[in-house]
């Protein structure tokens, strides 16, 4: 090989060191993306155990609205440095026909509902392939790097071995359990890590069924433009009581509110409406903008 041909060499290898440095720099500024996936069935079993002393879904009330911004916020703190590609809610309906509450939280933003059937017995079935599906698929195609995983059923250990096997982190997220677990050991070995939701954090979504405060019936529905004028009066309130050191630290996360925050944006409107918002996913949102809103122009 002459001194031509070494020259040359010597270039093409330089322009394949150049290529490759740009192509780490171009990965090295990809965000890392999440995802959560909830088994319905087991989050409404556990945490009704937990909350309201029943499994029975007919004994109690879930707001599956505020509690899946309550997980969101959770993950946003825990991928601090991740994108949330969407929440994934796994439940069973009879021939997978979505109930109205299924429906309502399909229509929320950034959540994707999938069914698996309810047997004679209402119990799920399909619900566990579908979970592996979709993290496997995910993994695959590297549309995610962590899943945060809600559930607690040994048959979700093949879907936690195939999405790690395409390089995905699985967290296992589980339910504070009054006695003993409510997760199969088999589950918990196989994650990347765990974590344990406790009593406090399910508290202000998960509520024994009696009497509504508010019958939604008995009252006159408010519009959506009432609903958004009362998120922007209590947008007002909350920042005259906090300040704007706290506007600066809330506004990163929009368009979500932490938990606590939320709950509490919900429980004052009620009051001022004197209407249940519970299952009005536009109303909800409605609200949301308007606190929004209010804020933004303040900042």
């Amino acid at each position: 090989m002459n001194d031509d041909d070494l020259t040359a060499l010597g270039a093409r290898i330089d322009r394949t060191n150049e290529l490759l440095q740009r192509m780490l720099a171009e990965v090295a500024k990809t965000p890392s993306t999440h995802a959560i996936f909830v088994d319905a069935g087991y989050l409404y079993a556990a945490a009704g155990r937990l909350v309201a002393g029943t499994e029975d879904r007919r004994a109690f009330d879930v707001d599956a609205e505020g509690l899946i911004e309550a997980l969101i916020d959770k993950a946003r703190t825990i991928f601090a440095d991740s994108r949330l590609l969407r929440v994934y809610w796994y439940d069973g309906a009879r021939r997978r026909i979505h109930t109205a509450e299924q429906q309502s939280i399909a229509e929320l933003p950034d959540v994707k509902v999938r069914l698996g059937n309810l047997n004679a017995n209402n119990q799920q079935k399909g619900v566990d392939s579908l979970i592996r599906s979709d993290l496997e698929s995910l993994a695959r195609h590297r549309a995610i790097s962590d899943a945060a995983l809600l559930g607690g059923d040994e048959d979700l250990v093949s879907a936690v071995e195939a999405a790690q096997g395409y390089g995905a982190r699985v967290h296992l997220w589980g339910i504070e359990a009054p006695e003993g677990r409510n997760q199969a050991e088999p589950l918990l070995w196989e994650v990347d890590s765990q974590r344990t939701l406790d009593l406090d954090f399910f508290k202000p979504y998960v509520s024994r069924r009696t009497a509504a405060t508010y019958e939604a019936s008995a009252a006159v529905r408010p519009t959506r433009e009432d609903v958004r004028f009362v998120g922007a009066q209590i947008a007002a309130k909350w920042l005259a009581a906090r300040g704007r050191d706290s506007l600066r630290e809330l506004l990163p996360g929009h368009p979500y509110l932490p938990g606590s925050i939320d709950q509490d944006l919900l429980v004052e409107a009620e009051g001022l409406l004197q209407y249940s918002l519970r299952g009005q996913a536009d109303l909800r949102r409605s609200l949301r903008d308007g606190f929004w809103e209010h804020l933004q122009a303040q900042y």
